[in-house]
C-alpha cells in the first residue's frame, strides 16, 4: 500500500507540474509557429502532453482509484474531491484541444484561452490540496 501512496502522490505532482506549464508552452509555440511546416517549437507541446502529461494523469488517477478502493471509503470529502478532479481532467483535455488549434496554426483566441486555463489550473489544484488536507481523520 505505501509503494502505491508513493506513486499516485509522484504522478499528481508530475501531472500538475507539467500541467501549469503547458498553456505557457503551448502559446508560445502558437505565436512562434510559421504557417507553414511546424518547427521544433511547435512540436513540444505536443511531445510533453503525450509523452508526460498524459501517462502521468493516467497514473495518478488509476493509482488514486485503486488507493480508496483498498481502503474501501466513501465520504462525502472524497466525492467533492472527483469532482474537483473531474474539472482538472477537463482542463487536461482543454490544453490538449490548444495543442491541437496550434498546430493548425488556428492562434484567434488563443492568449485568451491559455489565460483562462494559466488561472482555473492552479485554483482546481489548491481546491484539491484543500480537500485531502481537510478531510476527515
Amino acid at each position: 500500500m505505501p509503494w502505491l501512496k508513493l506513486l499516485h502522490i509522484s504522478a499528481v505532482i508530475i501531472w500538475c507540474g507539467t500541467l501549469l506549464y503547458l498553456p505557457s508552452m503551448i502559446k508560445s509555440a502558437a505565436t512562434r509557429s510559421p504557417h507553414g511546416a511546424p518547427s521544433t517549437s511547435a512540436l513540444l507541446p505536443r511531445t510533453v502532453f503525450i509523452g508526460v502529461v498524459t501517462p502521468a494523469a493516467l497514473l495518478a488517477i488509476g493509482s488514486g482509484t485503486l488507493i480508496f478502493v483498498d481502503i474501501g471509503l466513501i465520504a462525502p470529502w472524497l466525492m467533492f474531491k472527483l469532482a474537483v478532479v473531474g474539472l482538472l481532467v477537463l482542463g487536461h483535455g482543454s490544453c490538449g484541444l490548444l495543442v491541437l488549434r496550434a498546430e493548425r496554426a488556428e492562434v484567434r483566441g488563443m492568449a485568451l484561452f491559455c489565460a483562462l486555463l494559466q488561472v482555473s489550473l492552479p485554483l482546481l489544484l489548491i481546491a484539491i490540496a484543500w480537500l485531502v488536507l481537510r478531510k476527515p481523520a
